[in-house]
């Protein structure tokens, strides 16, 4: 080894892991904070400008009272670029120390996290119970120091990932904007998108999983000219994806975006490998460095740059009270797209899995393990509670993953209506017009928020299932959004369509400023 040679314990790299995994369970990175900040202050659209503020009181709560953001805390992805002088002082491979972290970190004690990995992907699909395996890639750079990146990537961003290989002439921009309309809003803008070129299929999807974990710095660039091709296209970009009118939470809006990240790399003459990735509203990620001097010491940020906004407000714009134990269908027909209900009573829990076991019981005309008769179904799986909890941060999940399931459902339970995240599919607006059905969203990116919402919980059906069991929940002022009436308007629909307008008519500048 040369003079500059150095060890770093294996322990410290576990240790870092884990610390940085809770870190970013509950504090936002405060760059994100600011341009969130800003495009709160900057929206029209009330039911956007909502929306934008319950995930910034979310995120503020989350970091006092240090729980996740999200209650999908994510798919953990490492970037380690390890010096080529560095000699780690473990046994085993790098990879098992960062999942040692990583199982550390989703085990802890005092702000457990909840573990969304399964085993065997095509067949049993298994919780792993610790979150583990982590997706781990490892440079080897000059040096005598190794540089970590620690992500936790939400599954309805990642879900959204694209893939495309263009003609070398193509344009990337047009691919990248028209992509982003047909994704919906499940994967909880305002966020990022992030752009690989280059390079092959997995390089190009690499480049960009790496580059969204990059500082916010598009309103420095945009004060500026740009200096590279990958700049000029990110100016482009932001321009052209926030001026879709998609929104906050696809309701609308002048905000879709706070960045898009570009990183290219050279490729074939014969090809332009496109790859895209969203980040939600999570935005989960932290970079360290670890020098054989110990591992890493984190300190909170400052909480000042968090507004401090009033929840109280946020539940008194044109709010309508519902009680869920009296719930008749005339009043859920009287519902309209748009408006903010804010529920109190019984409502039970359900998602994926739940719903696939509900559906294999009615085709065999067995009867469920709980009626779900005049009752409302939201979509969540929780994060486990700790202490005087009643409940862990508790979002929605991605609606669309249960529009297989709602005609079934709906026809074999008399269920009145469902609570989710993201826009429903044709199929499923059918049925929910044919059944007088409405379907209302909760905010995604505001767990924490809405976990205080929630005075009771207990397992009544499926407790196998562990996050993916179905609850029921009593609930007080729960705030959410009309989303899809019985009639089959949807506001993932007009919403976009009248700011698009707007902002098209309005020619209103996107550029942020810090």
């Amino acid at each position: 080894m040369s003079e500059h040679a150095r060890t770093i314990r294996g322990a410290d790299i576990v240790k870092s892991v884990a610390d940085a995994l809770q870190y970013i369970s509950h504090f936002h990175p405060p760059d994100y904070i600011r341009y969130l900040s800003k495009a709160y202050d900057q929206e029209r659209n009330p039911a956007a400008r909502n929306a934008i503020g319950q995930i910034l009181l979310n995120s503020r709560m989350s970091a006092f009272g240090r729980r996740p953001i999200c209650q999908d805390t994510g798919l953990v992805v490492v970037f380690a670029k390890v010096g080529m002088n560095v000699r780690i002082d473990a046994e085993g491979s790098f990879a098992a120390l960062v999942n040692e972290g990583v199982r550390r970190a989703y085990l802890d004690e005092y702000n457990p996290l909840r573990p969304s990995i399964v085993a065997d992907p095509i067949g049993t699909r298994t919780n792993t119970g610790d979150n583990t395996p982590a997706v781990v890639h490892v440079e080897l750079v000059p040096g005598s120091e190794i540089e970590i990146t620690v992500a936790a990537k939400g599954g309805g961003s990642e879900n959204k990932a694209r893939f495309a290989t263009l003609n070398p002439g193509a344009s990337v921009a047009d691919w990248v904007v028209d992509t982003v309309t047909s994704l919906g809003s499940g994967w909880c803008p305002p966020g990022l998108i992030s752009i690989g070129i280059g390079g092959s299929a997995e390089k190009a999807m690499l480049l960009a999983k790496e580059a969204m974990n990059e500082p916010i710095d598009i309103a420095d660039l945009m004060a500026r000219e740009a200096s590279t091709p990958e700049e000029a296209l990110r100016m482009e970009l932001y321009e052209r994806i926030n001026a879709l009118g998609i929104g906050a939470q696809g309701l609308g809006g002048l905000t879709t975006v706070v960045d898009v990240k570009v990183a290219s790399f050279p490729t074939h003459a014969a090809s332009k490998p496109v790859a895209l990735i969203p980040q939600c509203a999570a935005n989960r990620h932290l970079k360290f460095t670890l020098d054989g001097s110990g591992p890493i010491e984190l300190v909170a940020p400052d909480l000042s740059a968090w507004p401090n906004i009033d929840g109280a407000d946020l539940k008194a714009v044109n709010v309508k009270r519902v009680n869920l134990d009296t719930l008749t269908k005339e009043e859920t027909a009287s519902w309209r797209t748009g408006e903010t209900l804010l529920l109190s009573g019984k409502m039970l829990t359900g998602r994926d899995a739940a719903h696939k076991r509900m559906a294999v019981l009615i085709d065999e005309g067995k009867p469920l393990p709980v009626d779900l008769s005049g009752r409302v179904i939201y979509y969540v799986g929780p994060v486990r509670a700790v202490g005087s909890e009643v409940v862990g941060p508790a979002g929605p999940t991605t609606s669309s993953r249960m529009d297989a399931f709602a005609e079934k459902i709906l026809a074999g339970t008399g269920l009145f209506a469902m609570v989710g995240k993201a826009e429903r599919g044709s199929a499923a607006i059918d049925a929910l017009v044919r059944h007088k059905a409405p379907y209302l969203i909760a905010v995604g990116g505001a767990a924490y928020l809405i976990s205080k919402s929630i005075t009771s919980a207990r397992v009544v059906a499926f407790e196998d299932l562990g996050m993916e069991a179905v609850y029921e929940f009593e609930v007080h002022d729960m705030p959410v959004i009309m989303a899809v009436d019985v009639l089959g308007n949807s506001i993932h629909t007009t919403g976009p369509a009248e700011w698009r307008s707007r902002m098209a008519a309005d020619c209103i500048a996107r550029s942020i400023e810090i």
